[in-house]
């Protein structure tokens, strides 16, 4: 497999950050630019200086009548922009203009006054900039002039120079964040690598050593608090093997001394049935120890039947209980079906039986009630002191019992990988019921 590169945190915000500071003045040129396209109708860049020329073109006749005069300014004009127009009202509503008035605009003059907004019905399908522009006085009194100028007016100029203008600031802001970006993450990351140096040191002779929390970015502190969670179940799961080691050391040299003492102080025919029972004792232990190896490494879940499961584990244990005086039955309330291990799930059922067998029980009643599963006995039952312990490894209730003290333990490290769990509890007419609770599909 091809190892990829991690990706630099430093480098994607600067690009992020360049990226944004780019984007901004790309987008106010876009708005520029189409402001700039509808400078064809209304006069958006109308200037004053238009508006007076416009308003000193017009001129009152002996009758009193309206007319425009052609100006030197008003020739100019029509020069620079050769299909200008315009259109002008006077105080007393007079309306008087030259030029090419667009159509929406020949009715249009005579409702706005000077000063005042004036608004659309949405009727017309033309682009029609809604706003009086000047107010003006000239040789004929004062008008509101609204029409077409010099779209490259002085304004426009002085808006074209000033959006020019931050290209250098642009520039400037570039440079500065390229420079100073790294200098910025380095410094809110300096958690980051003490954390990095103190996971460097944690090893197997450091155990209870965590990251610490403090001076990290709070978006970090998740991260590093499921890794010290990590770290938590992987202590504690080294204790219980420790345990569980030194616990199987001493569980093994009682019998082997038993064994030697025996052989050395009796003859072989005398001794062959005691010495039977030691065998066959460790040959448990060993067995259980490579059951609770086997549940170390796990397997592929799979969907398992749980009244088939519960069917087949009475099947293989019915000559054994039966040869030695007992009972099994299965109760199937609700069938169902559950990811597992089918294996191991029925190491954990046979378990449970033959427990419950070896503890005095003649009844043995497997209840299966969707994803619960029950193991109930008519023995003496477990005292609630005890109901915790017995899952530990090498625990036994009485001194004196036989066995290896592992096949509760075993019942519970296997609930554990599929998790689930395994309770005891006591059965309405005395005994023990063993719960096995499986996470639902």
């Amino acid at each position: 497999m091809i190892a990829t590169r991690p990706k630099s945190l430093k480098r994607r915000l600067i690009v992020r950050l360049l990226a944004f500071q780019l984007g901004i003045p790309f987008v106010l040129a876009i708005v520029f630019a189409i402001w700039l396209s509808r400078a064809d109708d209304g006069g958006i860049l109308m200037t004053p200086k238009f508006a007076s020329v416009a308003a000193t073109a017009i001129h009152r006749s002996p009758d009193g009548r309206l007319r425009i005069e052609e100006t030197r300014e008003l020739s100019e004009m029509r020069r620079a922009a050769p299909d200008f127009w315009f259109m002008a009202r006077s105080g007393r509503g007079e309306i008087v203009g030259t030029g090419s008035v667009p159509a929406a605009y020949r009715e249009f003059g005579r409702y706005f006054e000077a000063g005042k907004p004036v608004f659309s019905d949405g009727a017309t399908p033309s682009r029609i900039p809604l706003v009086v522009l000047w107010n003006i006085s000239g040789p004929a009194g004062e008008f509101t002039v609204l029409g077409k100028g010099d779209t490259f007016s002085a304004t426009f100029m002085v808006l074209l120079l000033s959006n020019l203008l931050l290209l250098p600031i642009l520039g400037l802001i570039t440079i500065v964040t390229i420079a100073v970006t790294p200098f910025i993450v380095r410094r809110a990351l300096a958690g980051l690598s003490v954390i990095a140096e103190e996971a460097q040191g944690i090893d197997i002779d450091r155990r209870g050593s965590r990251l610490p929390v403090s001076d990290i970015p709070s978006e970090v502190v998740p991260l590093v608090l499921a890794v010290n969670g990590a770290l938590e179940r992987l202590d504690q799961g080294y204790e219980r093997h420790q345990r569980f080691i030194a616990d199987a050391a001493h569980e093994l040299r009682t019998p082997i001394a038993i064994l030697q003492a025996k052989i050395e102080a009796a003859d072989a025919p005398v001794v062959a049935h005691a010495l039977s029972r030691e065998v066959a004792r460790l040959a448990t232990l060993t067995e259980q120890l490579l059951d609770i190896q086997r549940a170390d490494r796990g397997a592929p879940m799979a969907p398992v039947d749980l009244a088939s499961l519960a069917r087949r584990v009475i099947g293989d244990l019915a000559p054994l209980v039966i040869a030695s005086g007992g009972e099994l039955a299965v109760v199937v309330v609700r069938n169902g079906s559950v990811l597992g291990d089918a294996p191991a799930m029925e190491r954990v059922l046979a378990n449970l039986v033959q427990n419950a067998i070896e503890h005095g029980g003649r009844m043995v009643t497997i209840h299966v009630d969707g994803s619960v599963m029950e193991v109930e006995d008519d023995g003496p039952g477990i005292p609630e002191e005890e109901r915790e312990r017995v899952f530990e490894p090498f625990h036994r209730l009485r001194a004196r019992q036989t066995g290896a003290g592992l096949g509760l333990s075993l019942v519970r490290q296997i609930m554990d990988r599929h998790r689930g769990r395994v309770e005891a509890h006591d059965a309405p007419n005395g005994g023990t019921i063993m719960r096995l609770e499986f996470v639902k599909r």
